[in-house]
């Protein structure tokens, strides 16, 4: 359940090593019980705001407070009011399931009344109530990634950070990981998860999007599809991937690839399909399909960095 309230907040969050600036006057806001990815490529400072954020780094310049708390001088506090999932497979994998969950729970202080209960609801929320006495290490990574999560929202804190949850983990999981997301914002819980995987955006409330440590550009999906989408996106697949690329770009027409296709990014009002068609083919190369599509966010993405 989402709220006018502000769980997360930070102005002009900064964070330089050495000359190196790796977060550079970041500022935004997130409600609570929102799910809001962090959106970019790698090394683009996603992570490391994360790090400011959960207490773990010290931030250059800037303010912040997440769940009331100041970035600054309250870390230790905060430390106390969040779940954090690290980027790193983060349990021991030596250890079996239900070991992993004991030690996390004494780690963040669950009462010991409720430890049974909370035990009982992480392995059910994993789907491992029979695989409790399995050693973490041999578990698939779409299992370890879920005991992961479950042994860091043991003590049911109102804000999460997620770095990177599925990375490494195949779709089908990643699926899974993201219906487990959606049920702790449907109970309220203010979900902060950060992600380099384009299709993963549109599940989330609203995105923000972060290149070489500036934000630039935020908004639920459909606002960053509507406002920095001024061309036309047509799909291509050709018998000659790069010779189609190649032919575009010769053209003057920016191209990228997705999978064995091209998108294609064209002004808006010509009958781009068939001009295109017929340029492809004076160059030799056979057409299978040119397709004008909605745009998605990775076309979004690629639209704002060719400006940044």
């Amino acid at each position: 359940m989402k709220s006018d309230e502000t769980a997360v907040k930070i102005d002009g969050l900064t964070k330089k090593f050495g000359d190196f600036v790796a977060v550079d006057r970041v500022s935004l806001a997130v409600r609570k019980g929102e799910i809001f990815g962090f959106l970019g490529p790698n090394g683009a400072g996603k992570s490391t705001t994360i790090k400011m954020l959960c207490g773990l780094l010290v931030p250059s310049e800037g303010t912040g407070s997440v769940g009331g708390h100041d970035v600054l001088r309250e870390s230790e506090e905060i430390k106390k009011n969040i779940g954090y999932m690290s980027q790193k497979f983060s349990l021991y994998e030596m250890l079996t399931v239900e070991e992993n969950i004991d030690f996390f729970s004494g780690i963040y202080g669950v009462p010991k009344h409720k430890n049974k209960e909370r035990k009982e609801w992480a392995l059910q929320m994993a789907g491992l109530q029979d695989r409790k006495d399995t050693v973490t290490g041999t578990l698939p990574g779409g299992f370890k990634q879920r005991v992961a999560l479950g042994c860091a929202i043991l003590h049911e804190p109102p804000i999460i950070f997620l770095d990177e949850p599925t990375s490494g983990v195949d779709p089908l999981s990643r699926r899974s990981f993201w219906d487990l997301i959606y049920r702790l914002s449907g109970e309220g819980v203010t979900v902060f998860v950060t992600t380099h995987y384009m299709d993963e955006a549109d599940y989330c409330d609203r995105l923000g999007l972060i290149y070489r440590g500036r934000l630039i550009a935020e908004g639920t999906p459909l606002e960053l599809k509507e406002a920095h989408m001024k061309r036309d996106i047509l799909e291509i697949e050709s018998d000659d991937l790069v010779g189609t690329m190649e032919s575009l770009e010769n053209k003057g027409i920016e191209s990228a690839v997705f999978g064995s296709l091209l998108h294609a990014s064209v002004e808006k009002g010509a009958d781009w399909q068939r001009e295109l068609r017929q340029m492809l083919e004076q160059d030799g190369i056979s057409v299978r399909r040119i397709e004008k599509i909605p745009p998605s966010l990775e076309d979004v993405f690629v639209a704002l960095i060719e400006v940044a």
